[in-house]
């Protein structure tokens, strides 16, 4: 969602810092096409000239720090207001001392709610908690079914009593039934309409009224744009809500409602929705997001995501493979898998420091999903003999390996040359000491005794392993 913005933000800083030094006038150009970025991006005009106004005051009377030149300085003041902007810190959930904690779901019809209800069931349940998802939508045509489809795809109980009991009295009872049976969140699935209207408050009031939520979140769909920072100053007048799940962020849209949002609505974006699958709902950082826009990168984010989706164990007994040279397409589509369950590649790339809006510009690297699609298709397409011994795919497997996988033989070809690559570059690396191999798990420069000390083992360099993502 962000890319055009931070593209363009990252074109004006980038003509800032080829300049020696600055003036007010080099500041005041600078910040009037930052002005114009953001106004394009449909961020409130109202928070822009609050903004712009902000860092221009600072960019001007503040002292320049050392160890930055004055462009430095600007960034680093436009990524501060930018975080402040964005909420300032992360606002996390309130939590009942006494359990079951209940979360309101609230929105208007098609912004996410009953999805994105499991995408958090699931963000919780990997957190240790209990949830119980509540059907409270009795409108909508086959709400509660969905809601039942969603629960099943993340384990969690789906708590309903049909659609002719009151929503407010179905909230009553299912905080009873956690209280009972040992859930210690309850998550409500409200109803919504197409726009906002008295009837939807009023219904909403009295769910409010009956069960206390400890959290009202209001569900937001980021590509609605500014009429998403409407609806959330509607319903924050009209029902008060502790904070925004903000979705479709992956979406292309312009990115004004995350920018907007917190300054008019005055309360926190808490979750963002970053892709259809129940496991993308990311805490939203606003410090995180300021950097990723500002093609600082997000490191901590890129981390958290690997310690969630690589397995330790698998990492382990891969190391002594590699050690023993004993890698083979097994271990190859094990770990395309476990790469895969990161995100797509290209939003992998941009939590990179540099990367932001270019990642899939990496030195011509062009970033197809569909290529890696293929490589798993060839690979499922051979038998496990073959898996385990490239050696033996001779002509007529390899054309039966085409066959099955969809793909031609020119590119089951190309994959086993580049395996076989990378099976020499492996057999290239084991003769050499444990510290001193780069890239691998558990051996990458770690320095040590034995670090830096193969100088008599010199070989040719091996040659470089391709990735199997094509050139531009």
């Amino acid at each position: 969602m962000f890319e055009s913005l931070a593209d363009k933000l990252q074109g004006v800083f980038h003509r800032l810092r080829s300049k020696g030094s600055l003036n007010e006038q080099d500041v005041n150009d600078a910040l009037r096409e930052v002005r114009l970025v953001l106004l394009e991006a449909d961020v409130n005009l109202r928070v822009v000239k609050d903004f712009i106004s902000r860092v221009r005051e600072r960019s001007i009377g503040e002292k320049i720090l050392d160890g930055l030149n004055p462009a430095q300085q600007v960034v680093k003041i436009v990524n501060e207001e930018m975080t402040a902007l964005l909420g300032g810190e992360q606002a996390p959930l309130t939590f009942a001392p006494r359990p079951p904690t209940v979360i309101m779901l609230c929105g208007l019809q098609g912004a996410g709610k009953t999805t994105h209800a499991g995408k958090l069931a699931q963000h919780l349940r990997k957190q240790g908690r209990n949830p119980l998802l509540v059907a409270a939508d009795i409108y909508r045509p086959a709400a509660i079914k969905q809601l039942q489809v969603v629960g099943e795809q993340v384990k969690v109980p789906v708590f309903t009593l049909g659609n002719q009991v009151d929503p407010a009295e179905i909230a009553k009872q299912a905080v009873a039934t956690a209280l009972t049976s040992g859930q210690d969140i309850v998550i409500l699935d409200t109803a919504g309409r197409l726009q906002i209207d008295q009837a939807l408050m009023d219904e909403l009031r009295r769910v409010k009224a009956a069960v206390n939520p400890h959290e009202t979140l209001l569900v937001v769909d980021a590509m609605t744009g500014q009429e998403a920072v409407n609806v959330a100053q509607g319903f924050s007048d009209a029902i008060g809500v502790d904070g925004f799940i903000l979705t479709k962020l992956d979406g292309d849209a312009r990115g004004g409602a995350a920018l907007s949002i917190k300054s008019v609505a005055g309360k926190p974006i808490k979750f963002v929705g970053v892709g259809e699958k129940m496991d993308a709902l990311e805490v939203f950082y606003p410090d995180r997001m300021a950097s990723r826009i500002l093609g600082m990168g997000d490191v901590l984010t890129l981390i958290e995501k690997a310690e969630a989706a690589l397995d330790q164990k698998k990492a382990m007994e891969l190391e002594k493979k590699l050690r023993a040279n004993k890698f083979d397409f097994e271990d190859y589509l094990d770990q395309m898998r476990q790469m895969r369950k990161l995100g797509p590649l290209d939003q992998i790339l941009s939590m990179l420091p540099g990367m932001g809006a270019n990642a899939s510009k990496l030195q011509g690297l062009d970033i197809n999903e569909k290529q890696l699609a293929h490589v798993e298709a060839i690979i499922c397409s051979m038998t496990l003999a073959e898996r385990r011994e490239p050696g033996i795919i001779n002509g007529s497997r390899r054309r039966r390996i085409a066959a099955g996988s969809g793909t031609s033989i020119q590119d089951v070809n190309k994959l086993l040359s580049q395996f076989e690559q990378m099976k020499t570059m492996m057999r290239t690396l084991s003769g050499h000491d444990p510290g001193s191999i780069p890239g691998l798990p558990g051996m990458p420069g770690r320095g040590g005794k034995h670090a830096g000390s193969n100088k008599k083992n010199k070989r040719k360099p091996p040659p470089a392993f391709k990735f199997p993502f094509g050139r531009r």
